[in-house]
């Protein structure tokens, strides 16, 4: 069975007027690249939990914002590579400029041996239907179409 993923697509605004919260990952890999980069704050599951409850969980841990608010199921989505990545929207507010990601480890510069520390996002913000489509990395741009069909 593929891994599965998790994640909060968290909106606010006018019906009309929708803007969704994407985040931009971090580490130098991804510096300088923007757009086709951003994504649903995710994670994966583990053995046995309830997807919903790892979607708010990683939510937090890649904002440091809680999503507390009613889930509507959006549906689950396939990625490149075969893995699942289930997504709720849910209704909220958050200030960008005060997230607060988790980090992470990797070696840097590569074959360099030295280890250094990278939030799992560097940034997040919020977007408008036509911008989100263009900022989301492609293989979670139908949970974007998704979420503007249904038209929560």
């Amino acid at each position: 069975m593929p891994a599965t993923s998790a994640g909060v697509l968290l909106y606010r605004g006018a019906r009309r007027r929708r803007h969704v919260f994407l985040v931009h990952p971090g580490g130098p890999y991804w510096a300088r690249k923007d757009e086709g980069t951003w994504s649903i704050p995710k994670g994966l599951v583990n053995l046995g939990e309830d997807e919903l409850v790892c979607a708010r969980r990683e939510f937090r841990e890649e904002t440091g914002f809680g999503a507390a608010g009613d889930a509507h199921d959006l549906g689950t989505f396939r990625m490149p590579g075969g893995k699942r990545l289930r997504v709720w929207a849910v209704e909220g507010d958050c200030d960008a400029a005060k997230l607060k990601s988790n980090l992470f480890e990797m070696e840097w510069p590569p074959r360099s041996g030295r280890r250094a520390h990278f939030p799992e996002a560097d940034r997040g913000g919020w977007f408008d239907e036509s911008t989100a489509l263009t900022k989301i990395v492609k293989g979670q741009r139908t949970a974007i179409e998704a979420f503007f069909a249904r038209g929560l």
